[in-house]
């Protein structure tokens, strides 16, 4: 009291210098304040990523000869995001496989429909068709409110998952497999029992964005990553592979177990399957009396597993023995040039309907040529890299999956099958002005889902995407972009990447900006094309004619005979890739020409001789002074 007091007392002078005393001190204060948590913020900026994380025990018994099963599911389910979630989601994939489904609506009214499925969904019988039917669902405990909606399953919960809290959901289902069509189903074209893809209710991925709840139509996947724990109850006849180390190797046989130690299979109709898969976001078996079962051992501790049919042509199982030692060169290649293989085992089995990775193994359809089954085995083996380990959203940015995959595995297969030092990936090149001139190109931004036509969705993202790659050796040169792809699987594997993330790492190693070259290419339609407008004695004057800009390569031969190559940076790089060429000054975007003076008279000009920049216009490169 005696305080207030006081300084009800102070006269109206002394009042103002304590006010701006008082003023300056909380002034500086909350200047001080800001820049904490600016700092702080920045902090919660280099570190805020998280995902989700889950843990699947299941239990199936199938019933082959119905072509059914039984499950139970128990998830753990940890949310690591900042929210708090009041619903869950699963996919329900076995359900487009029905009559009416989209992914059947879909085939019939695209215009190009896959080969693989055109018509056939529609007309499957009740003892044909997929599904997935949840008959409980508890949460904690407790009974949960639930909804099936197409392939999806809508789960409301009774409470909220609160931020960095778990929760445990224990689910019954049945489930029958559908006739194969595509990628999953039961006996295929080449006679294979049981292809298991896409077989379990399957948590949804929930990240930054929200939820990836999009129905199933054919195209490609989004998963939480976690732990597998799966036992599967078969008649014991059947081989299985797939996702996962087996467990009870002794108890099992069919090339499993260990010589060292005797077989202890229960005398029993069926046999249990105990497998196990760390750090995974999926889960693939597949099953068939006939299968053989051969194991490679790699000198890296990775066994390979080969399960093939044992009933194939001669030529056809000869090309399966010829593939081992191939397959042992793809995974030291993807591991030299990408990063490790990280776990201990890998599967190439036969099945499915073409091509298709899963977690730890592939399914591949097995009656081909030795050519057409390396160079299957070598893309899906090369996506355990690109999408299995470097998680990318494959349906909202498929071109980060197949494109990068069609890379490095056309880089494998040339240098592993001695195919010479032509580029691997021209053939991409060529569908590309293809593409462009049919006028039918899409952009590579659009959903998997949404493009109009089958041929506009594989040309984006398998050629397009790996020209995004094999551009940037043009851009930033070929050992940058190989290094980046080093950095970008060390920084994001085990994660789910997204295009700024490849782009950053990529600017990490080079030192060049490329903002614009992610946009450009990825989010736009436009072109390049670049043209030698005029040369006159020394003088040289070149045209940007597209609306995509690029750095330039350029070739002189002068009318002595001697040569010389001139790099023109884009001045949007803020540098220059290395380069023993001579560097001239950095080209403006804005500006359409670009003009310069060499050291003696011309003779002839070529604008990017290694074919690496995807020119639309090949025919305005080359200028030869008459």
């Amino acid at each position: 009291m005696l305080f207030f007091t006081f300084i009800f007392k102070l006269t109206y002078h002394m009042k103002k210098i304590i006010f701006l005393l008082f003023t300056t001190v909380l002034l500086t204060s909350c200047f001080q304040i800001k820049e904490v948590t600016f700092q702080q913020n920045n902090e919660v900026n280099s570190s805020a990523y998280w995902q989700q994380h889950i843990e699947y025990t299941m239990n199936i018994d199938v019933d082959a000869e119905n072509h059914q099963y039984k499950g139970t599911q128990q998830v753990i389910y940890t949310n690591n995001s900042p929210d708090d979630l009041t619903k869950v989601y699963y996919h329900l994939y076995f359900n487009a496989f029905q009559p009416g489904s989209q992914m059947d609506v879909r085939s019939l009214n695209i215009k190009d429909p896959d080969s693989r499925v055109r018509d056939r969904i529609s007309k499957l019988n009740a003892d044909e068709i997929g599904y997935i039917k949840v008959k409980s669902l508890k949460q904690n405990g407790s009974a949960v409110s639930f909804e099936t909606v197409g392939t999806v399953l809508e789960v409301t919960l009774n409470t909220p998952i609160k931020s960095g809290k778990s929760v445990t959901l224990d689910m019954i289902f049945d489930a029958q497999i559908p006739l194969q069509v595509r990628r999953t189903g039961r006996d295929n074209k080449e006679g294979v029992a049981l292809s298991m893809s896409q077989w379990y209710p399957k948590m949804a991925e929930y990240d930054f964005e929200g939820w990836h709840t999009s129905p199933y139509i054919a195209r490609e996947f989004h998963a939480v990553w976690g732990d597998f724990d799966v036992k599967i109850s078969i008649d014991k006849e059947y081989t299985i592979g797939g996702t996962g180390y087996l467990q009870n190797p002794q108890e099992i046989g069919h090339g499993y177990e260990d010589a060292a130690m005797s077989l202890n299979v229960p005398n029993t109709e069926k046999l249990t399957w105990h497998f196990k898969a760390p750090n995974v976001h999926d889960f693939m078996w597949a099953a068939d009396p006939a299968y053989t079962h051969d194991v490679l051992k790699m000198e890296n501790g990775v066994d390979l597993h080969f399960l093939y049919k044992n009933n194939l042509e001669a030529n056809f199982l000869q090309n399966w023995k010829d593939l081992q030692p191939k397959t042992a060169e793809l995974m030291k290649y993807f591991s030299k040039h990408i990063g490790n293989y990280p776990y201990k085992q890998y599967s190439v089995i036969q099945g499915g309907d073409g091509g298709m990775e899963y977690a730890m193994s592939t399914l591949i359809t097995g009656e081909r040529k030795f050519g057409s089954l390396f160079g299957v085995t070598a893309h899906e083996m090369g996506h355990t890299w690109f999408q299995f380990l470097l998680a990318s959203n494959e349906s909202k940015h498929p071109w980060m999956d197949e494109g990068f995959t069609s890379y490095i595995s056309n880089k494998a297969s040339y240098e592993i099958l001695e195919r010479g030092d032509k580029n691997p990936n021209a053939g991409p090149y060529r569908g590309y002005n293809f593409m462009v001139n049919s006028g039918s190109e899409e952009v590579l931004t659009t959903h998997a889902d949404r493009f109009n036509t089958n041929r506009a969705y594989s040309f984006a993202s398998y050629g397009k995407g790996s020209m995004f790659l094999a551009q940037l050796e043009y851009i930033i040169g070929a050992e940058n972009t190989a290094t980046g792809i080093k950095k970008y699987f060390t920084d994001f594997s085990f994660k789910h990447p997204t295009p700024n993330d490849v782009k950053r790492s990529m600017e990490k190693v080079s030192g060049i900006q490329l903002d614009w070259y992610l946009n450009e290419w990825t989010q736009t339609l436009h072109t390049i094309d670049y043209g030698i407008k005029s040369v006159d004695g020394k003088s040289i004057t070149l045209e940007r004619i597209g609306q995509m800009p690029m750095p330039i390569d350029l070739s002189i031969v002068y009318t002595d005979g001697s040569t010389e190559d001139f790099n023109i940076p884009l001045r949007m790089m803020r540098g220059n890739k290395p380069t023993e060429a001579t560097i001239l000054e950095d080209w403006a975007w804005a500006n359409p020409v670009y003009s310069f003076v060499a050291s003696k008279t011309v003779k002839s000009v070529t604008i990017d001789k290694s074919k690496l920049m995807a020119d639309i216009n090949a025919d305005n490169n080359i200028f030869e002074v008459e």
